[in-house]
């Protein structure tokens, strides 16, 4: 296995976490909150898709498909386009609704597709390019994707956790 396969593998995992969370996912379970303050399905699998989108399309040198692929439009949210979910608060939180799982799903199987057909074309030696200077010591781009894959699976576990009590409070 080579350094592509084994990112592309880790972002696989991913979307199998993201696909059975949303699965069967009813509009109220995904807004249901643990309380006042948590954060809900539909926030916490927007905000690891948009951080996944941010940052690979960072590294990768290409438009975000949030706006690329006209998904900001699509979800209408009252936030800039280049939000994330990054320091939220709770009413921000309250705000990511959305109709069904589907939107949620589609926009990230968009970024999943994207960041995989980025990932393939990686060789081991692109891991060490910096691809952001502003930190001390600088990130690497290795760094930065298994960063994205550590927020992404610690953001899916959190949506599991609260689909599962979602689901006991029927």
């Amino acid at each position: 296995m080579n350094t592509a396969e084994l990112l592309a593998d880790g972002f696989g995992r991913v979307q199998e976490v993201v696909h059975d969370i949303l699965g069967g996912s009813t509009a109220e379970q995904l807004v249901f909150r643990l309380d006042a303050e948590a954060n809900s399905i539909a926030w916490l699998i927007w905000h690891l898709t948009r951080i996944q989108d941010d940052h690979v399309a960072d590294a990768a040198g290409t438009e975000q498909v949030w706006t690329a692929g006209g998904w900001c439009e699509r979800f209408g949210l009252p936030f800039e386009a280049h939000a994330t979910g990054y320091g939220h608060s709770s009413d921000a939180v309250a705000a990511v609704r959305v109709e069904s799982a589907d939107l949620l799903r589609g926009y990230y199987d968009a970024v999943h597709e994207q960041t995989i057909d980025y990932v393939k074309r990686l060789k081991d030696a692109d891991l060490d390019d910096i691809v952001d200077d502003s930190w001390d010591p600088p990130v690497s781009l290795g760094v930065r994707l298994i960063s994205v894959l550590s927020d992404d699976l610690q953001h899916a576990g959190q949506a599991a956790l609260v689909k599962g009590c979602a689901e006991r409070r029927r």
